[in-house]
């Protein structure tokens, strides 16, 4: 193990294509719920720090956005250059994969992580759902030989299923460095993101299929008076029909996606949450370079 008294810092990027379960992986490693997840690909949109400190480590984790191949949209450009620039200027990569399942995706994630010159991890997730764990030996020797340098690693990030090797394994990559980040500091993010954040999510898992990836939310107030966090959230949908499924029938549809996202905002902030919803149609955000900038999606 690492010599205890060396302190260690580094930014670990995590890659992959979508819904491999890359921020599944960074809440079970920072112990609590910070990156939104839902089983529709294409969740994550920003790059999100997630700080880990443990004793004389501090790994500092970049949840990417998924690598995808039609990039047609404004959105869709930005979240691909987005998790490309993460690459760039890190000290580790993971390269998330789910179990044996190799997409065309994939392959061009593999292909950019080739051309990565320092430590790279490759985390194959979701292993305790394999039907066949006979397929896996030679998957793993396979992903092996496409990256030599790389140490292959079988996870569970749903279940926590070997985390502490795959930790153990960033924190022997880390740099020698003093701590970049306060130990209690776990994010980068401001609170209003990742409220914002927690609404997304909640209108993902509850509307999946049924919802473009068109929709977006804004934090109009944030503000705390006595023992109430007061959030005023806006969500941006480009046409009426997406309104009146997120509104849902007599309203109960957007009422269970504000419960929902008002439990988690109360275990996040620390405190009770006074959350209210509106629902708002702007037409042709997601492909406007424009509205994305002041809708908060600009590079950093």
């Amino acid at each position: 193990m690492n010599d205890e008294s060396v302190t260690r810092c580094g930014y670990v990027a995590i890659v992959g294509r979508p819904n491999v379960g890359k921020s599944t992986l960074l809440n079970h490693i920072l112990g609590q719920k910070l990156a939104i997840t839902s089983r529709k690909p294409q969740t994550t949109r920003h790059n999100m720090l997630g700080i880990k400190t443990e004793g004389a480590i501090q790994a500092v984790y970049v949840d990417t956005p998924g690598l995808h191949k039609n990039g047609e949209k404004a959105l869709n450009r930005y979240m691909n250059k987005t998790a490309s620039a993460a690459l760039k200027d890190v000290d580790v990569v993971v390269f998330v994969v789910d179990r044996t399942r190799w997409t065309d995706e994939d392959q061009m994630v593999l292909e950019r992580v080739q051309y990565v010159t320092g430590p790279v991890i490759v985390a194959v997730n979701k292993t305790d759902r394999l039907d066949e764990k006979g397929d896996l030996l030679p998957h793993l020797k396979w992903l092996s030989e496409q990256l030599p340098n790389a140490e292959v690693v079988p996870i569970s990030a749903q279940h926590g299923q070997n985390l502490d090797l795959f930790e153990k394994l960033v924190a022997e990559r880390l740099p020698e460095n003093e701590h970049f980040f306060p130990e209690d500091q776990i994010t980068d993010r401001s609170s209003r993101f990742l409220a914002a954040e927690l609404v997304r999510e909640k209108i993902m898992r509850q509307l999946g299929a049924e919802l473009p990836y068109q929709i977006t939310v804004e934090i109009e107030e944030f503000k705390q008076e006595g023992r109430i966090l007061h959030i005023h959230a806006l969500i941006l949908v480009e046409r009426d029909g997406q309104k009146k499924i997120i509104i849902g029938e007599k309203g109960e549809r957007i009422k269970s996606i504000g419960q929902n996202a008002r439990k988690d905002m109360e275990v996040l902030f620390d405190s009770k949450v006074m959350l209210n919803l509106w629902v708002k149609v702007k037409g042709g955000w997601s492909d406007d370079e424009r509205a994305l900038h002041s809708l908060g999606y600009h590079d950093q």
